[in-house]
């Protein structure tokens, strides 16, 4: 990639051709949630700054109920029986995201919980997930990687 395109682009690993096709699947992304309204589902991988979009979504929240936000965390959902394409309306409260990879663990849908890679997988795709803000919520103690 052209020094000048990586000063001013989004971070990343990969080649120009898969660096542009990942360009313009972002352009398009934003461009939809522009031209046709707030997404059912976002494509998680295509922000830039994703904590941006997370912290949008508590605040929203927040707003919507009338609580602080520094009482919010989230509840993350995992919905592996699903296809982001299945899903048609938003979800009352939080949102659903899908392009999260995980490095070194891998999720197993039939277990329905983390589970160690597969030889020779680095990365692995997680399925949507539902991101829940919840109020005052007590962190798991069990059920946890």
């Amino acid at each position: 990639m052209p020094k000048l395109w990586a000063d001013k682009g989004f971070l990343s690993l990969k080649p120009l051709a898969s660096w542009t096709q990942d360009l313009n699947d972002r352009i398009k992304f934003l461009s939809d949630w522009i031209d046709k309204g707030t997404p059912v589902v976002f494509w998680f991988s295509g922000f830039f700054f994703p904590q941006a979009f997370i912290t949008g979504t508590l605040q929203n929240y927040a707003r919507k109920k009338i609580i602080a936000i520094d009482k919010l965390s989230f509840e993350f959902i995992v919905v592996d029986d699903l296809q982001y394409t299945d899903i048609k309306e938003k979800p009352e409260a939080g949102c659903y995201v899908y392009g999260i990879f995980l490095e070194g663990a891998r999720w197993d849908s039939q277990t329905h919980l983390l589970t160690s890679s597969r030889p020779k997988e680095l990365f692995s795709t997680l399925p949507m997930m539902k991101l829940l803000p919840v109020s005052d919520r007590a962190t798991p103690t069990s059920g946890i990687y």
